[in-house]
């Protein structure tokens, strides 16, 4: 397929980026609203307006400037408060309230590798059209796919760590939460050494393999 130079590559990442990160902190707050906490309700944060859910340095300054320099997207949003002790089962509700998010990247790959799917389907006839949603379709899948694998690593804050502390034992769990102020630190850590793309890059080739489309996103950008 044709490559794209890294403006061209902004563009059609812009909209899969944006999707990716507000259905992502909507999740988590829709989440938490069933199981008992409609803080982020009454906030706003539960809304698929991107405007409620960007942090201008996180969302859109750090992930253009690692695209750019090392072409790897890295960010994060404004995290969507819950308020623990309205939750109906605390430990338990604050893993499924953590769990919200990756799954609503999930079906968001999903989504997107039937983009890939109709895109192909249009054929070269109609390559105008077909083309851009075969990438933004591409970008749609691997960025879903990355963020949800992401968000899975056992570290607070991220989801994955989320869910950890809500399986440990309450000892062991105060203990691990006390590690979260370094969490972000720790992370940013691992990206800068290799070892986080050494840990998630298989993980997210092997779950791009099982969905629709995973022969586009795997040319692009595996080979």
């Amino acid at each position: 397929m044709e490559t794209l130079n890294h403006l061209q590559w902004l563009a059609v990442l812009a909209l899969p980026v944006l999707f990716a990160i507000t259905v992502h902190e909507a999740a988590h707050g829709w989440m938490a609203s069933r199981l008992g906490d409609r803080t982020a309700w009454m906030l706003g944060r539960v809304t698929l307006n991107p405007l409620r859910h960007i942090d201008p340095i996180g969302t859109l300054l750090v992930p253009a400037l690692t695209f750019v320099l090392v072409g790897f997207l890295f960010g994060w949003a404004k995290p969507v408060p819950v308020v623990y002790r309205n939750l109906r089962r605390p430990r338990r509700d604050m893993a499924l309230v953590a769990l919200a998010g990756p799954g609503a990247n999930l079906l968001m790959a999903l989504g997107w590798g039937l983009v890939i799917e109709f895109g192909l389907w249009l054929g070269p006839e109609t390559a105008w059209a077909a083309l851009p949603l075969v990438y933004m379709g591409a970008a749609g899948v691997l960025i879903n796919v990355f963020l949800m694998v992401l968000n899975l690593f056992p570290l607070l804050p991220l989801d994955g760590g989320r869910v950890l502390n809500a399986l440990l034992p309450p000892s062991l769990a105060l203990w691990f939460a006390r590690l979260e102020p370094f969490g972000l630190i720790l992370l940013l850590a691992l990206l800068v050494t290799g070892v986080l793309g050494a840990i998630l890059l298989p993980l997210v080739a092997d779950t791009v393999a099982l969905l629709p489309g995973a022969r586009v996103v795997m040319e692009l950008f595996f080979v």
